[in-house]
């Protein structure tokens, strides 16, 4: 499975952007995929995770309110609405696939429960 990250760029604060996220390959049937984010000289953080059916969502409290994650499997595709942007969400985003099944959303918040990772797209929100 390959992930393709797309969609960043340079916007201003208070502005909204849309990143999106395709899968391809052999069929993906993971449980759930989610977005971290990484700034320079950070660790990645988490940002969201939805389920596989699209109805699960769960959210870091650092965006929650402001962003929305969201799956169309028909398109094998995940998007992040993100709203509101501020200058501290600036950084890479990356998604990410696992196979891995929690009854706890708040499990999905480690980088290292994810098997696949796309290579990531540049957020930068000016104050």
């Amino acid at each position: 499975v390959q992930l393709q990250a797309s969609g960043g760029g340079l916007v201003q604060a208070g502005d909204s952007l849309r990143l999106s996220c395709t899968a391809s390959g052999r069929t993906y049937s993971g449980r759930a995929m989610g977005w971290f984010r990484q700034a320079p000289g950070m660790e990645r953080q988490f940002v969201a995770v939805v389920r596989l059916s699209g109805r699960t969502t769960y959210y870091s409290d650092s965006v929650k309110g402001r962003f929305t994650i969201s799956r169309d499997n028909t398109k094998n595709a995940m998007y992040l609405q993100m709203n509101n942007l501020k200058p501290e969400d600036s950084a890479v985003y990356y998604c990410a696939a696992t196979l891995r099944h929690y009854s706890n959303m708040a499990y999905y918040n480690t980088p290292g429960e994810y098997n696949y990772w796309g290579q990531g797209t540049l957020v930068t929100v000016s104050s």
